[in-house]
């Protein structure tokens, strides 16, 4: 949905409830899929840093968005033009950090390979660098649909 100028407070609620919706499927995903993975690799007894450290980061970062979206959505109220531009320069701001979080990870995995193979670190931040990209691509479609 786009809002143009001639939209209402409720749509851009609307919007917000969705991407809320959104972050929140995307985290019970992440936890879901991070702790069957941790999981797998323990009842397998397998020795496999990279995939455990990936299925740690997954549920984590899970257990986080689960935490935005609940302290997000009790703060939800209709907003004027003045409350949308805040909300678009916040969401700026969290794309900025979102990209962070994937140079943060690529920089782990990287650092992870070349210091003697810690596939650990490598699984750790091949993690982040998913929950980063994720976060882009939904905080990108909800600044998409705000007014500018």
């Amino acid at each position: 949905m786009q809002l143009g100028s001639s939209q209402f407070a409720s749509d851009l609620i609307a919007l917000e409830e969705l991407h809320l919706l959104k972050l929140g499927v995307w985290a019970a995903l992440s936890i879901l899929v991070g702790s069957a993975i941790v999981a797998l690799v323990r009842v397998r007894r397998s020795d496999s840093p990279l995939l455990q450290h990936f299925g740690i980061q997954c549920a984590a970062w899970g257990i986080i968005d689960l935490l935005i979206v609940w302290w997000a959505g009790r703060g939800l109220q209709l907003r004027d033009l003045a409350g949308a531009v805040a909300l678009d320069r916040f969401v700026w701001l969290n794309i900025g950090l979102d990209v962070g979080y994937v140079m943060v990870g690529l920089t782990l995995a990287l650092c992870g390979w070349k210091l003697g193979r810690r596939l650990g670190l490598v699984g750790a931040g091949l993690g982040v660098v998913v929950q980063g990209l994720a976060l882009t691509v939904l905080d990108l479609q909800l600044s998409a649909g705000i007014v500018r």
